[in-house]
């Protein structure tokens, strides 16, 4: 597989991954904020297509479609807007960003005028990379947000990758984890 073609794969598979983690969600759960900065996962899916939409229109040259929310107001769903409307943002970012792997070739000039003048001079390569590491990352933490939420775990129900266990297994292999943290702390 071409290098191209690989980095968009891992793209799409952690943009599915990420976005998967809303599947099922009551209105309050996926906007409810779960961490003392206010992280929550509808917000998370908001912040990666306005910032992949950035770094794959802009940085290129090419028009986003879309005005980009202002301020912190990317990581957060406002009262006047619905599930639908954020996941239509992040669809047409998806779009967008597709058309833009599709039309250039992995060593296409771009400027990230955020990054300023000593590292904003990039190629397409750099940006998926940095882009796979970054949507990647948010999935993790989309991860844990909906584990604290209703305990589902994994990119999907039945995941292999993830040990099976019962809930009273579970609970006993986190009282092993405490105890070894205990006794770490001890020493």
């Amino acid at each position: 597989m071409a290098d191209k073609e690989n980095l968009h794969r891992y793209l799409v598979q952690a943009r599915e991954d990420l976005v998967g983690k809303l599947d099922g969600l009551s209105e309050y759960d996926a906007r409810r904020p779960l961490t003392p900065t206010g992280t929550n996962l509808l917000g998370l899916v908001k912040h990666v297509a306005f910032t992949q939409l950035g770094y794959l229109t802009e940085v290129f040259g090419r028009p986003p479609g879309l005005a980009y929310p202002e301020g912190d107001d990317d990581m957060w769903a406002g009262p006047g807007e619905t599930r639908e409307d954020v996941l239509g943002w992040y669809r047409h970012s998806c779009e967008r960003a597709d058309e833009t792997i599709a039309a250039l070739d992995l060593d296409a000039p771009g400027y990230v005028s955020w990054w300023g003048p000593e590292r904003g001079h990039v190629t397409l390569q750099q940006v998926l990379v940095h882009l796979v590491a970054e949507v990647a990352r948010h999935a993790g933490h989309a991860d844990i947000l909906r584990e604290t939420i209703d305990g589902a775990v994994g990119r999907r129900p039945g995941d292999p990758s993830l040990a099976t266990r019962s809930d009273e297994e579970w609970a006993a292999w986190r009282e092993r984890l405490e105890a070894a943290a205990r006794a770490a702390a001890e020493t």
